[in-house]
């Protein structure tokens, strides 16, 4: 279980004042008087409300130094209220445009400050994600012209609230660990369903459909499961190709748990393997564990990434792998950091990654193991809980 009623709104309380605060730090650093977030996910973290956002942009939240109010319209405004309780979020669902109501609740801030003789409106920056649609950008641009009030600068932000969620709490830790849960139960299902003549269309939807009554309020993401020359390619859509002994199958999956993701990868053998899949696997294997073994606060994405190359080269499948080795987790399921060749810089605890080496050979297989965890101040604690061991039906 991941949370109960009345303790668990308490918890998301102070979860979300503790994440307004951090939010407003690193504004005050970068010269930001008001923050407009409009990413759902982002918006989602920094309310911590459970169980009111779904997959419509159809939020706003903006954050000053005093007040931090979520913009929304009438069908989520009632449990959007619930969900705010007695919190640090305000909840408005007036009939407006996002940019009329940031317009408006900026003017009335300026008539304050005014009123109290505090710095001019002139003076007033407004941060916005750089993820802000251009037809969004130009609304609030003309919704603050018309304002009665000096037109506060926009300041484009760049992972302004991504790289704060990078940092995981121990309440999301608890929270991924329980979309894991399901996840693992699912693979040890699957692996009993599955059986030569199946089609990957018809084992992705006994999987999908375990995850949903075990737990899962939806998916991760898409399911992948790919055969035979279809596991060459890492992110193949199922179909009707069969099942076939002889072959291995990629099965690639996640369950959205208690409002975060969940993502692991493994692949099964159908039947005893050849002696060049056997070799293939130990690559993946032993890159994946000597990368989980390393990992530890100091070291950087590209240090890991590079460390599973040469694992992967050493066993003879130098340039084989070709997509970057992990990706934070949590809320989304590609989130900061990343374990690859363009990120230098250091992991810290509480970043969550995944770990996935694959050996891809056009025409004839592919094969990817993958676990996820969180660094911690000592090492890496891995999430996943299915056996590193090959899996032959």
């Amino acid at each position: 279980m991941c949370c109960s009623a009345d303790s668990a709104a308490c918890a998301q309380t102070g979860a979300s004042a503790r994440r307004l605060d951090r939010l407003r730090a690193a504004c005050a650093d970068a010269g930001i008087d008001a923050f407009l977030v409009r990413d759902t996910s982002n918006i989602a973290w920094l309310t911590a409300f459970d169980g009111v956002f779904d997959d419509e942009s159809a939020h706003a939240l903006l954050v000053t130094p005093c007040a931090a109010v979520l913009h929304t319209d009438s069908r989520y405004a009632d449990a959007a209220r619930a969900a705010a309780a007695d919190g640090p979020v305000a909840v408005d669902d007036a009939r407006k445009t996002h940019a009329k109501f940031v317009a408006d609740a900026l003017a009335d801030r300026c008539d304050a400050a005014n009123a109290e003789g505090d710095a001019p409106a002139a003076s007033l920056v407004l941060g916005i994600e750089d993820s802000l649609a251009l037809g969004e950008f130009r609304a609030l641009e003309a919704a603050l012209a018309e304002a009665p009030a000096e037109v506060p600068r926009l300041q484009e932000t760049s992972r302004f609230v991504l790289d704060l969620r990078a940092v995981k709490e121990p309440s999301e830790v608890a929270r991924l660990r329980a979309a894991q849960a399901v996840t693992d139960a699912a693979f040890a299902h699957i692996v009993a369903f599955m059986r030569p003549g199946m089609t990957e269309r018809e084992v992705q939807i006994e999987l999908e459909d375990f995850m949903r009554r075990h737990g899962a309020e939806g998916l991760a993401f898409p399911s992948i499961v790919a055969t035979g020359p279809n596991g060459a390619s890492p992110h193949a859509i199922p179909g009707a190709t069969r099942l076939e002994a002889g072959q291995c199958v990629v099965l690639d999956f996640g369950a959205r748990a208690c409002g975060y993701c969940s993502d692991m990868t493994r692949t099964v053998f159908l039947g005893e393997p050849d002696e060049h899949l056997r070799a293939a696997y130990e690559a993946i294997r032993q890159a994946n564990e000597q990368v989980e073994a390393a990992l530890r606060p100091g070291v950087t994405g590209k240090d890991m990434h590079e460390l599973a190359e040469r694992v992967l080269a050493d066993h003879g499948f130098a340039g084989k792998m070709g997509h970057s080795l992990g990706h934070g987790v949590g809320i989304d399921i590609h989130e900061e950091p990343n374990l690859s060749p363009r990120n230098p810089h250091p992991l810290v605890p509480g970043n969550v990654v995944t770990v996935e080496p694959g050996v891809y050979l056009s025409g004839e297989f592919g094969m990817r193991l993958e676990d996820f965890g969180v660094i911690t101040h000592d090492g890496f604690a891995v999430f996943t809980q299915s056996t590193h061991d090959m899996v032959i039906i």
